[in-house]
């Protein structure tokens, strides 16, 4: 892939990446979450990615954090190679990239208090003894709209957006530069939503973050990015600023997916896309273009040949046989 932006400094660089899971079953193929990705994130910006459930959004974002190793490929943070990191050099990277949970019920502990949780970070790093934990526990708190009086409680004694806050509090304790929002709202009322939504971006503003948001909701995905990537099946299909994404959507897919999105002020309407039949199997995805089976587009290259992502305007990228690498339509 070519520079997305020459003006600004690549933070996070992902080289073909794949992670493929082996099944039980010998005779059944590895199912492949996330298959040939690559992509990169400019320092401070939001690199938002969208696609239907199962396509591997949450794998790639865990596997970006070390999480989830990778089966294949490489992912640099600041230059360096994380993808093969093990024991300290491993934990060591922790301070650069972190985490922000879907569900915040499921990922605290409920044994301990808020205190304890945001203590453990600075425990796991040694760096008790060497920073004033208690202030910094307290400056983290106050920075995600809590008050001290929250440190006594249990995660029980919180509400869902008070618990999401926590969650980010404990992701920022280790001052990271790269944040992983796997669906961060999205087990949240609409009007806390919101709420979080605005923590996060006045916390990229102020602290100089730099976020890889995860979502299913293009209305949240258009209200916090600044790039966007579609994924399907493994797969990373299209790449754009928002604006150029609703603009001129190259991919069917990406144009099936903008078609979902409810248009109350629209002076006209906009016709709905209706995708036909099932998601394919990861296990077993179709040859060629992994989306030939559902794109009303499709021909008989898409059938045999898998298409590149390449650009085809400024900083636009779309993996599709319809396109050139002018924009053009190819005949």
């Amino acid at each position: 892939m070519s520079e997305i932006n020459n003006e600004k400094e690549v933070l996070l660089k992902a080289e073909h990446v794949k992670v493929h899971f082996k099944g039980k079953n010998k005779k059944a193929g590895s199912v492949k979450a996330v298959d040939d990705i690559s992509f990169e994130i400019m320092k401070g910006e939001t690199f938002g990615v969208v696609g239907e459930s199962g396509c591997g959004k949450s794998t790639l974002g865990r596997t970006l954090v070390r999480l989830q190793d990778t089966t294949d490929g490489n992912i640099y943070i600041d230059g360096e190679d994380i993808s093969k990191l093990k024991g300290n050099d491993l934990k060591e990277m922790r301070k650069k990239a972190q985490i922000i949970f879907q569900d915040p019920s499921a990922c605290l502990n409920p044994r301990r208090t808020i205190k304890q949780i945001l203590t453990e970070p600075y425990d796991i790093h040694g760096l008790t003894g060497k920073v004033d934990v208690d202030a910094e526990i307290e400056r983290l708190i106050q920075l995600v709209g809590l008050d001290t009086y929250h440190l006594s409680r249990y995660p029980h004694e919180l509400s869902g957006g008070q618990k999401q806050r926590v969650g980010i509090a404990r992701a920022l304790a280790l001052k990271p530069e790269l944040i992983v929002c796997d669906e961060a709202v999205s087990a949240l009322d609409v009007s806390v939503q919101a709420q979080v939504l605005n923590l996060l971006e006045a916390l990229k503003k102020k602290l100089g973050l730099t976020y890889f948001f995860i979502s299913h909701n293009l209305n949240v995905v258009y209200q916090v990015s600044d790039r966007v990537g579609v994924m399907y099946l493994g797969k990373m299909v299209e790449i754009a600023t928002y604006d150029k994404l609703y603009d001129k959507r190259y991919h069917p897919y990406t144009e099936a997916l903008l078609s979902a999105i409810p248009q109350v002020d629209s002076d006209g309407e906009t016709k709905r896309i209706h995708l036909e039949g099932e998601v394919p199997s990861p296990s077993n995805p179709p040859s060629g273009c992994h989306f030939h089976t559902r794109c009303s587009k499709a021909c008989e290259r898409c059938r045999v040949e898998e298409p590149e992502l390449k650009e085809v305007d400024e900083g636009h990228f779309v993996a599709c046989h319809l396109y050139d690498k002018k924009g053009d339509v190819t005949a």
